[in-house]
């Protein structure tokens, strides 16, 4: 008797003693080694479902590292297509990928993502001396002079941190976006420095690489990409409320695989809600330096499609891919 039969057999005899509307023995994949973004996600969202009563027992969380997601991406479309007990840990890396032709030909229809329940919000942010105090001021100088201002990221050329001014620019109608300078480096610190040190006029990246900064006065954040403003930095407005409506933040949540049915699809996205309703998950946020973000069910497929659509257009208009 073959493994998978096994595990298919267990799985139906645990099915028989759940409780009716309530997943047992499910599992979450994070395409990562233990530690990181898409670890967090399986185990903390894993723990909470458990502890709140959402599924009846304990989340086993699944470690497939391998081509940025792309491994454990390749895996549940081939091989675990129909699997009402798996989720998967996403993020917008994993959409950025996809927009990009990352995973070999893979695309985001093949799976069905369920929602987001949080997010890094992504940030503008100038030196404290910088002679822009406004994210129109910004906009504005990039568009009289494109060489102006140059841009730091810790992502490569191509990446969400790159991606995160062009769309800004894009909705202010600056479409030359070929001109706009962007140096990717090691990560957000190193990021910010280039722009304290003066060598890069404006750093994009994530609210939690700048936090120490913030507080020791030597950056200002002139725009949050997020559709509110973020709790605890309220100081902080949206880009929104400045005229440029872009909503960029790296968020947490899962997928599914696509054979499964509309209601195991309703289910999941209803644990979820669970799971972004609870204290458990606010104090979770508030101690892992989360914002609130919460897109679940059909809304959030639809939110999916539309990031990997923009990404994809703005990549080409960038030369990343063809």
């Amino acid at each position: 008797m073959s493994s998978r039969t096994i595990k298919a057999l267990f799985a139906g005899a645990v099915m028989s003693l759940a409780v009716p509307g309530v997943a047992s023995a499910a599992e979450c994949i994070a395409p990562a080694n233990p530690g990181g973004g898409w670890d967090f996600t399986c185990r903390q969202i894993g723990k909470i479902m458990y502890d709140i009563g959402a599924v009846d027992q304990p989340v086993q969380v699944t470690n497939m590292a391998g081509a940025g997601g792309g491994l454990a991406f390749t895996h549940v479309v081939n091989e675990r297509n129909d699997d009402e007990d798996l989720i998967v840990a996403a993020s917008s890396a994993t959409s950025t990928r996809l927009a990009q032709n990352a995973f070999a030909g893979a695309t985001a229809d093949q799976v069905r993502f369920v929602g987001a329940i949080g997010a890094d919000p992504g940030v503008i942010v100038v030196a404290n001396d910088s002679p822009y105090e406004t994210l129109g001021d910004l906009v504005d100088a990039i568009k009289a002079d494109p060489g102006s201002v140059a841009f730091a990221g810790g992502s490569a050329v191509g990446g969400f941190d790159h991606l995160k001014p062009l769309m800004i620019l894009q909705r202010a109608g600056f479409t030359d976006i070929t001109k706009v300078k962007y140096i990717g480096v090691d990560g957000g610190a190193d990021a910010i420095t280039q722009t304290v040190g003066g060598f890069t006029q404006a750093m994009t990246g994530d609210m939690s690489e700048i936090v120490s900064f913030l507080k020791a006065g030597e950056v200002r954040a002139i725009a949050v990409l997020t559709e509110e403003r973020v709790p605890g930095f309220e100081d902080i407005p949206t880009a929104r409320e400045q005229g440029f409506d872009v909503v960029a933040v790296n968020w947490r949540g899962l997928y599914i695989p696509k054979g499964v049915s509309d209601e195991v699809f309703d289910s999941w996205a209803d644990k979820l809600q669970q799971v972004a309703d609870s204290d458990e998950w606010k104090a979770s946020m508030e101690a892992n330096g989360l914002a609130p973000f919460t897109l679940v069910g059909s809304e959030f497929q639809s939110y999916v499609d539309g990031v990997v659509a923009e990404i994809r257009q703005l990549s080409q208009d960038i030369g990343v891919i063809q």
